[in-house]
């Protein structure tokens, strides 16, 4: 666990450094989580994609804040293989996390009850987003809430590109 918090620390950096050495990746932890429709997801139906892994909750205005430019890369990024995956915790008992998004205009799938799996990947605060290869690997993460964060969509195009 010390590695990936390492690991962790030095992809923050590079995201907010711009582009730096990559950090040895390491594999994503997989799990499964149920979405709005109570069908299970598994991050291992992704292989083969660039996932963006994003923690958050309904009540985090940061998340609010960073999700419209999320979902813009999302939308420019999809046809070249990229999903972008929520992940709601740390939530009240009468919160709507899809329908939260889906108010709000977003087009990305949320799974639910992720606080296990916000532990698996020692997620501290809302948002956290992780950036996944299409090897499954963890290549970055950032705690960042600005949507037009250059960092974002550099490391987007870098992942699209190692087809």
């Amino acid at each position: 666990m010390k590695s990936l918090t390492k690991w962790i620390f030095l992809s923050l950096t590079w995201l907010a450094l711009s582009v730096q050495a990559e950090p040895q990746a390491q594999p994503a932890p997989d799990f499964t989580l149920k979405d709005a429709s109570g069908e299970d997801v598994r991050l291992s139906d992704y292989r083969g994609k660039v996932v963006i892994l994003h923690f958050w909750a309904t009540w985090c205005p940061y998340c609010k804040r960073l999700q419209p430019g999320l979902d813009a890369l999302y939308k420019k990024y999809q046809q070249d293989g990229v999903e972008l995956l929520g992940i709601s915790f740390s939530e009240d008992a009468d919160a709507d996390p899809q329908g939260t998004l889906d108010k709000r205009g977003h087009k990305f799938k949320t799974l639910l009850k992720g606080g296990r799996v916000a532990g698996l990947y020692q997620v501290s605060g809302t948002p956290t987003t992780f950036f996944i290869d299409r090897n499954g690997l963890l290549r970055a993460v950032t705690m960042s809430s600005d949507p037009d964060e250059p960092g974002l969509e550099k490391m987007v195009q870098l992942l699209v590109n190692e087809k």
